[in-house]
């Protein structure tokens, strides 16, 4: 029997709106036109430009053909065409791929076949390595590439396509009559995430979740109107864990930075009034490790995210020296970035360092429109005792959850068994609710913000020669949070040394997946032949590092 409230009270436009982030960048282009949007060297592009500039960038796509579902991948730094695509392809009703700019060519070409990229914007500084990745593509269909130029970086190496992104805009309509999705599990972004084997993955994002996470990303740090926030954090990273759409909900100011360097941060903090940035925890290391005279005249108050490593001791109390609030969030590619926080309580001010570090060390609690976190038992998916001793897995339910892997059914079901999305990373909870990780199931690395995949490396060194045997686990390192370090079991009679490993690696592998350490002898093994592991990351602690 239908229920009076179902009754002749039906879903219409007039009621229902699909939720997406596009509609943030609308209202403030309309609220506060003349408001500064974008800050890049002599650049100063207000809400009405930008929104004009999207709406030109979303009708040019459209006039090349390109429309619902086709993948534009961008190979940009942190600069305005970035901030632009976020808005102006999803607006054409394509799917923004903003590809990893550290990667080699190898891996840049499989994103662009498994992605079906039909459209490439490229920054002149990596345009290099793009036209290596497009003679790698094992795909015939033609590309539309359009080249970014930029005169903070100076004049391209090599062009790529016929048109610059100038002359591309120039073809657009800054009137184009966009429209939100038909349905907000639309897909809004693919991002490629290392897994458990060599081949990334590509996350797929929906509208809903990307809304839902932009507008908990502000309810976390009680962000106001207007608010400054510099670019640090590679967008390339999930989508910059949506603070693109962040930032344009507050009508706040996206200072761009091309490269991440601690003068550069300290003069953007005081020329512009940085109030918000993120980043991975060798961010903030390099500010707090400057000279003292680099820090002189950088106002307090400056909130801080950081993710990856827990933030130490060492971190917080140089955070706080400098007047930094620290904030420390946890989450993957699947959950668009962070969704857990570990928020904190007045009460832990009145702590020593110390203590305060260990509470602030924990992965916390879920974001405000995160349905749910847990640690499950991975078998039962019942929840562990909340002892901080039982170990589970870390487990997401809600919108701020992927749509699920391209292409990949089969990865996709093991991913939301149960009907929750299966972290792989194993961790307690404690009385108060607080998650804290304790071990990566997957084995991942995570190198300054960079996951890489232990297993890819592996493959790397079982591909020399002299190797007859090799293991890859996390080293801790204070700069990076963790970097590769490698085990090496030599055949008889082999004279490799460690530079000879890392030279070969380097010929296969992005810099940062080079291992930095390599340990010859031996490699623990189980009875039925299975590496152990959780040894080698005993050791690999007091492994000697080498210059890479």
């Amino acid at each position: 029997m239908t229920s009076a409230y179902d009754q002749h009270l039906p879903r219409t436009p007039a009621n229902f709106a699909p939720l997406s982030p596009l509609g943030f960048i609308e209202r403030t282009a309309e609220v506060y036109p003349d408001r500064l949007a974008i800050v890049h060297g002599d650049l100063r592009q207000t809400w009405a430009q930008t929104y004009a500039r999207c709406r030109q960038l979303a009708s040019a796509l459209a006039r090349s053909g390109i429309g619902k579902n086709d993948t534009v991948a961008v190979m940009l730094p942190n600069t305005p065409p970035m901030v632009e695509a976020h808005f102006g392809v999803p607006m054409a009703g394509a799917v923004l791929n903003a590809l990893n700019t550290r990667l080699d060519p190898e891996a840049i070409a499989f994103m662009l076949d498994h992605g079906e990229a039909k459209a490439v914007i490229v920054d002149p500084e990596f345009a290099g390595t793009m036209a290596k990745a497009l003679a790698l593509r094992q795909s015939q269909a033609p590309l539309l590439l359009i080249d970014v130029e930029d005169a903070l970086y100076g004049p391209a190496s090599q062009r790529l396509g016929e048109r610059t992104y100038e002359e591309f805009l120039a073809n657009g309509d800054p009137q184009f009559a966009w429209e939100l999705p038909g349905d907000e599990w639309d897909a809004i972004a693919l991002n490629y995430t290392s897994g458990t084997t060599g081949n990334p993955k590509g996350v797929v994002y929906h509208h809903r979740g990307a809304y839902t996470n932009a507008i908990s990303n502000v309810l976390e740090w009680d962000m106001p109107k207007h608010a400054v926030y510099l670019w640090t954090l590679p967008m390339f990273h999930c989508n910059g864990w949506c603070f693109p759409w962040t930032v344009a909900a507050r009508a706040g100011v996206n200072v761009c930075l091309r490269r991440v360097e601690a003068q550069a941060i300290f003069d953007a903090i005081r020329n512009h009034g940085v109030t918000h940035y993120c980043g991975a925890p060798i961010v903030h290391g390099l500010l707090v490790n400057a000279p003292a005279a680099m820090k002189e005249g950088v106002p307090a108050g400056v909130k801080a995210m950081v993710a990856g490593a827990a933030p130490p001791a060492s971190m917080i109390e140089g955070m706080e020296k400098m007047g930094f609030d620290l904030t420390h969030v946890y989450g993957l590619t699947e959950v668009y970035g962070p969704a857990t926080v570990c928020a904190k309580h007045d009460a832990w001010n009145d702590l020593d360092i110390g203590e305060r570090a260990r509470l602030n060390a924990r992965q916390g609690v879920r974001y405000h429109l995160q349905r749910d976190v847990q640690v499950l038992d991975p078998e039962t998916l019942h929840p562990v005792p909340w002892d901080g001793e039982t170990m589970g897995e870390i487990m997401f339910k809600g919108n701020v959850a992927m749509k699920g892997y391209l292409k990949n059914p089969k990865a996709t079901e093991e991913a939301f068994a149960g009907g929750w999305f299966h972290s792989g990373d194993l961790a307690v909870q404690y009385p108060d609710g607080y998650i804290k990780i304790k071990d990566r199931s997957k084995d991942i690395i995570i190198s300054g913000g960079e996951n890489i995949s232990s297993i890819e490396v592996e493959d790397v060194l079982y591909r020399h020669p002299d190797v007859l045997a090799a293991a890859v686990v996390a080293k801790p390192d204070a700069k990076w949070g963790e970097t590769p370090c490698a085990f090496v079991e030599l055949k008889a009679g082999a004279q490799t040394t460690a530079d000879d490993i890392v030279q070969h690696c380097k010929k296969h592998l992005a810099g940062f997946k080079v291992p930095r350490a390599v340990v010859f002898g031996e490699i623990p093994k189980t009875a039925t032949g299975k590496i152990q592991k959780f040894e080698l990351r005993k050791q690999a602690g007091s492994a000697t590092a080498i210059n890479v």
